[in-house]
């Protein structure tokens, strides 16, 4: 029985040896040959010390394999995010926020107007929202290949009209691409488009071809109004301390749970907060959205990809995608 107790620990130790490998890798030294030594030094020393004459109890090894696994996650956590690196250029300007009262003055919000993905005029504005006049909130879920998964996009409804959107994403650098591997490493910045959504949705339904369901939260004014300014406030403070990206805990749905738990309290755990191309269904669950419809006829109802593509640049883009929705359902009673 101690036999066996010492293998599965040490099997138990390999996802932490291939963790630390790859940290090695992708977030070591800039030369692939030296983070290559590092990372197959990593996993060749922590070998040695938990398999070498495996029948002795080895305690001290394993205590070794262990201080030298913490050392390895010290490093990685102090390597910092930075905000002079050459960006692309979609992602090169760093919105910030001014409150004065019930007004806010938005800096480089992004309206780029898009021929292809790469190809756009670009343009970076400063515009004033008055946050007594918020009436909801809107949640995007923009899908380009499993249903498993979504990227998640929040926008708010003005009574004059104005629609404010923000994305959370990745600050990707000139000739870099995203990877969902990288992305669980020091690798991308993190990124909040702050936008107008012929911006935000269009590259995204007619550029990238992605499918675009948009859904109206039951989320009252006060609460819509208190997580904005949640956004900007942190919007804002990333001009100051940029953030990492992650793809596992700070990406573009976790992090908006970060955002809502200080207005609404601890929210109970479901998969589908991981598993978020899923996240709609959750909310029909819960009564967060339309339940007048079965949740297939919502969903179904709640396409707007191609009224999208239809609205084009047009200036009341917001208006059209919505004139066909469900509309927004009654704030839940407290």
């Amino acid at each position: 029985m101690a036999m066996i107790a010492r293998l599965l620990l040490r099997v138990l130790c390999l996802p932490f040896l291939v963790w630390g490998s790859a940290a090695l890798w992708f977030d070591g030294p800039a030369s692939r040959g030296l983070a290559g030594a590092l990372a197959g030094g990593y996993v060749l020393l922590s070998l040695a010390l938990l398999w070498h004459r495996p029948t002795r109890p080895g305690a001290r090894k394993l205590a070794l394999v262990a201080l030298l696994f913490a050392g390895l996650v010290g490093w990685w956590l102090s390597i910092p995010a930075r905000n002079d690196r050459v960006w692309l250029e979609d992602v090169a300007k760093l919105p910030s926020a001014r409150f004065d009262g019930d007004v806010v003055t938005l800096t480089n919000v992004r309206d780029f107007a898009y021929r292809s993905e790469t190809d756009f005029d670009a343009r970076w504005e400063t515009r004033r929202y008055d946050l007594s006049q918020i009436r909801g909130i809107d949640l995007f879920l923009c899908y380009w290949g499993p249903r498993e998964i979504a990227h998640t996009i929040m926008s708010w409804e003005f009574a004059d009209g104005q629609h404010l959107a923000i994305s959370i994403e990745t600050r990707k650098e000139l000739g870099e691409e995203y990877s969902a591997l990288r992305g669980f490493f020091r690798q991308f910045e993190l990124y909040y488009v702050v936008a107008d959504e012929r911006d935000v949705i269009r590259v995204r339904s007619e550029q990238r071809g992605e499918e675009v369901f948009l859904y109206r939260l039951a989320a009252p004014p006060e609460r819509a109004r208190a997580l904005l300014e949640q956004y900007l406030r942190r919007v804002d403070g990333l001009n100051d301390s940029p953030a990492w990206y992650n793809a596992f805990s700070k990406n573009c749905t976790t992090v908006i749970f970060d955002h809502v738990r200080p207005i609404m309290g601890e929210i109970p755990f479901d998969m589908r907060m991981l598993i978020n191309g899923r996240i709609d269904e959750l909310l029909y669950d819960r009564g967060s959205i339309n339940t007048s419809l079965t949740f297939e006829q919502l969903r179904a109802a709640s396409e707007v990809t191609q009224t999208a593509h239809a609205a084009g640049d047009a200036a009341d883009f917001s208006a059209r995608i919505r004139a066909e929705l469900p509309g927004r359902p009654a704030p839940p009673k407290d």
